[in-house]
């Protein structure tokens, strides 16, 4: 049954009100389809050293080329036909990542779409310059951006400090690229979502910290990262100064309160390019509490970019009784975001049915500590696809795969999504490793959107 969110506890809806709502839910068309193929990569340094021997008929490592995969954040490009992706820490942990450099690429979809007639478009994703959004033969040095820390502005060691990557038995040197350059890496950060500021800076929220990372428009870091404080919610029972994950390089001694890998998976921007709202994959401990809930309650925080530092204010988003993760949290005006939650089943898991949904969330009017309202905007394992864009023979349109990490709205009816392939992992729609897929759903209720600074 579908729900909504409120500061007071859930209520039941009349099975009348909750068919009508399922069947607005669930009307989302596929508008436009675009794939980049499973195999895709960028020059750079040898990567997947320590990732294992491959998987879904594809062998690691990547000799002298690193992976344009894991889109984990997606933003306006240069031009308005282009995008700015973000890949996360390569392939899946501070353990085996340390040879993948972190990086932001610019790419052009050619959208297969129906023209009234026929579908037209190739569906095929193009390289393109960071700075100019021209087509490029292939992913070159101008078509992404590098995050790098040459004047050491973060308060911890590095990769490219070191003489062998830390992953491993420690005996392969770190390439001379990254040390020369003093790139961040799979090892360093868990970058898992990205925003710009009214300057155009970047900022990224990682998972180890949890942090938040500025940088230029190169990137290029310009301050020591910012640590999660532990702002603690109506209800809990947490403790502590600080959000810490196992990985966070300052843990010493101390018991992490944040489970591996679970800080800033989302992260939104207002309208005006002035405040950030981090969303946390995981429950902080203690955050069970509030209502009894095992893993299902995850805080937003409120960060004011112009002094760099949170304001206090802080809100919790409650997981579906299906929904194990988010995916992203996205803002389309000063108060209601987008978020993408889901599960981990996909089409070739072998139990549980796949969980994918798109959600509206709103902090108008909730106190501070307090539940989010919450109304589902779409089902993307139920899309309709009247013209069959995908070429799979099929008017449904399914989106299976295990992550879903990046939504944008194009309008107020449109949005933009793309998975994260987890390469080479397969297992999303078949048992080879699977491809980053750009979709553009259009919903049936327009969206209150806002006009963005950037």
């Amino acid at each position: 049954m579908n729900t909504k969110r409120l500061k007071k506890p859930l209520f039941l809806m009349t099975a009348l009100s909750a068919a009508i709502f399922a069947v607005s839910a669930n009307a989302a068309e596929l508008t436009a389809f675009a794939l980049m193929p499973a195999n895709t990569f960028a020059v750079g340094p040898t990567s997947g050293q320590f990732a294992g021997t491959g998987a879904g008929g594809n062998s690691l490592p990547l000799i002298k080329k690193q992976p344009v995969q894991g889109v984990s954040a997606i933003l306006h490009g240069p031009t308005h036909n282009s995008y700015y992706i973000m890949q996360d820490n390569g392939f899946g942990a501070k353990t085996n990542s340390a040879d993948t450099i972190l990086r932001v690429f610019a790419v052009r979809p050619d959208f297969k779409t129906w023209d009234g007639s026929n579908v037209v478009g190739s569906g095929e994703i193009s390289p393109v310059n960071f700075l100019t959004g021209d087509v490029l033969p292939s992913f070159t040095k101008e078509s992404f951006i590098s995050l790098r820390d040459p004047n050491h502005k973060l308060g911890f060691t590095t990769v490219a400090d070191a003489d062998n990557y830390p992953n491993g038995n420690n005996d392969i040197p770190v390439a001379a690229s990254i040390k020369a350059r003093h790139f961040l890496t799979g090892a360093d950060l868990d970058i898992e979502a990205v925003r710009k500021d009214k300057r155009n800076h970047f900022w990224f929220g990682d998972e180890f910290g949890p942090f938040l990372v500025e940088t230029d428009r190169t990137g290029k870091v310009l301050h020591a990262e910012v640590s999660a404080p532990n702002y603690i919610p109506a209800g809990s029972t947490a403790t502590g100064d600080t959000v810490m994950s196992p990985q966070n390089p300052y843990l010493g001694t101390a018991a992490a309160n944040l489970g591996q890998s679970r800080g800033f998976e989302g992260m939104a921007v207002n309208p005006i390019g002035d405040k950030l709202y981090p969303l946390f994959e995981g429950t902080v401990t203690g955050d069970d509490a509030i209502n009894g809930t095992a893993g299902k309650n995850l805080r937003i925080y409120e960060f004011n970019l112009k002094n760099r530092s949170y304001t206090g204010k802080n809100w919790v988003y409650q997981l579906e009784t299906d929904g194990t993760n988010i995916g992203d949290m996205t803002a389309i005006n000063d108060h209601q975001f987008l978020v993408l939650e889901r599960n981990g089943v996909t089409a070739t898991s072998t139990s549980g049915t796949p969980f994918k949904k798109v959600f509206l969330i709103d902090i108008a009017g909730v106190e501070s500590g307090s539940f989010v309202t919450k109304t589902e905007l779409a089902n993307l394992m139920n899309i309709a696809d009247p013209h069959d864009l995908n070429g799979d023979s099929s008017t449904r349109f399914t989106f299976p795969f295990v992550t879903i990490e990046s939504v944008l709205p194009l309008d107020s009816t449109t949005l933009l999504i793309t998975n994260d392939n987890n390469y080479p992992g397969a297992g999303g729609r078949d048992l080879n490793s699977d491809n980053n897929e750009f979709i553009k759903i259009k919903l049936d209720t327009a969206l209150d959107l806002a006009t963005f600074a950037n």
